[in-house]
């Protein structure tokens, strides 16, 4: 036995010790962080080769393991930027020099750019719905941008799609002489013609009135003179270009913006409809108008429909769903959906690389990081107004720190032991 080799044991082990201490010190000193994961020290012995009369003390190595994947306690605040996650998953942001990273930390705050950004100075990132709903990329990050929360002043969106929905009546009588159809815009229209109107908006938010008007005009029949189909015209004018002064619309000071022909088999479901799109020469907008759910039965005619924009109106509030929309409040009650909020995940999350600012980077023992919308595939669900607490236990860091301090300092007096031991040996010499 060598008293040189207990020495270093002895050293290896206040090592060890002091190593386990570090991580109890971080521990407490974020236990109010925002996300944080607690650390801990694993210990590993180290034998040297011995003889069964010769013992050769060995050593102790430490490895710092992370517990990222434990949930911390999720506390409410009154922000509604603050974002905790409930169940697996990482928020992606960029750091200040544009690297993407991984975090839990969601005490996000707008800066003077509208950019939601958390107290570390790291920017979330999302998916815009500038070009439609969004589609993640799951293997990377392409297409994430800075969301981005500032709205303000009035805003207006044009109407790009509509429908109407109701009944027919399959009753109704059959108009056959074309000069008196709607879309002849002629003064002759008939009483047979049902009448009803739809508001949708122009790019500034203006208010475009459309006048409907349904009439019958076929019916076909089998060799047994049983009804088989029925065919009815939807003429579609601008009420701007109505007549004025007179006891009807007609004539309209323009034509048609729209002539669809709806078809209904013998059950009086609509089997077709065609040139459903209103082109409106004025507004230079493009509808497309949806009748798929209008019947045709023996009762009386019933319409409702609804058009997609929204009239010039001011922000009210901004909001974020347990899926990561987030979507403005118009004072009209309108909403529209801005961004959607992913989140990442990785294999092993335990293994990923910490650095500094509570954010997380993937590596060979982490596994590649994965991307998707919260709530699929497994990954957790946004709260906002809420914040994830440290995972950290001070109790436990307490009791480990005591021990840290009772082990280094056994492992000094085993040190203090050897060194006096070579004093003896130094002063047999004398």
């Amino acid at each position: 036995m060598s008293i040189f080799g207990s020495m270093k044991t002895a050293v290896s082990g206040m090592s060890a010790q002091a190593n386990r201490l570090s991580t109890v010190s971080d521990n407490i000193a974020n236990a109010n962080t925002v996300g944080y994961k607690a650390v801990s020290t694993s210990f590993s012995s180290l034998v040297l080769p011995s003889s069964s009369g010769n013992y050769n003390s060995g050593g102790v190595q430490t490895s710092v393991r992370q517990a990222i994947s434990e949930q911390g306690d999720i506390s409410y605040t009154t922000s509604d930027y603050d974002l905790a996650i409930s169940g697996d998953g990482f928020f992606i942001v960029e750091s200040p020099d544009g690297t993407p990273v991984l975090t839990r930390a969601g005490d996000f705050s707008v800066d003077s750019d509208g950019n939601l950004v958390n107290s570390a100075g790291f920017t979330l990132m999302g998916y815009s719905y500038d070009s439609g709903v969004p589609a993640v990329v799951v293997n990377g990050f392409d297409g994430l941008v800075p969301v981005n929360v500032a709205q303000s002043g009035l805003s207006a969106i044009a109407s790009t799609s509509a429908y109407f929905s109701g009944n027919l009546n399959s009753e109704a009588t059959v108009v056959t002489d074309t000069t008196t159809l709607p879309s002849a815009n002629s003064s002759g229209v008939t009483d047979d013609t049902q009448k009803m109107s739809l508001v949708a908006y122009d790019s500034l938010g203006g208010t475009v009135q459309y006048d409907y008007y349904f009439t019958k005009t076929g019916v076909t029949t089998d060799a047994a003179g049983a009804v088989t189909g029925s065919t009815w015209e939807v003429a579609v004018y601008r009420n701007a270009d109505a007549a004025t002064g007179g006891t009807t619309s007609f004539p309209y000071s323009s034509s048609a913006v729209s002539v669809a022909t709806l078809s209904f088999d013998a059950d009086g479901q609509l089997t077709s409809a065609t040139d459903t799109d209103i082109v409106d020469p004025v507004t230079a907008k493009t509808i497309t108008m949806d009748y798929s759910d209008f019947t045709q039965l023996a009762s009386d005619f019933s319409a409702t429909g609804s058009a997609d924009g929204q009239a010039a109106s001011a922000v009210s509030s901004v909001s974020i769903g347990t899926d990561g929309v987030v979507s403005v409040s118009y004072a009209n009650g309108a909403t529209k959906a801005l961004y959607q909020i992913p989140l990442a995940t990785v294999a092993s999350p335990d293994n990923l690389t910490l650095l500094s600012g509570n954010v997380y980077s993937a590596n060979g023992m982490s596994g590649v990081t994965v991307t998707g919308f919260p709530q699929t595939n497994g990954l957790g669900s946004i709260q906002s107004g809420a914040l994830e607490s440290s995972n950290v236990d001070l109790a436990g860091e307490l009791t480990e720190m005591i021990e840290a301090q009772r082990s280094y300092t056994a492992n000094s007096k085993v040190f203090q032991t050897g060194s006096d031991i070579m004093d003896v040996l130094v002063n047999l010499k004398r």
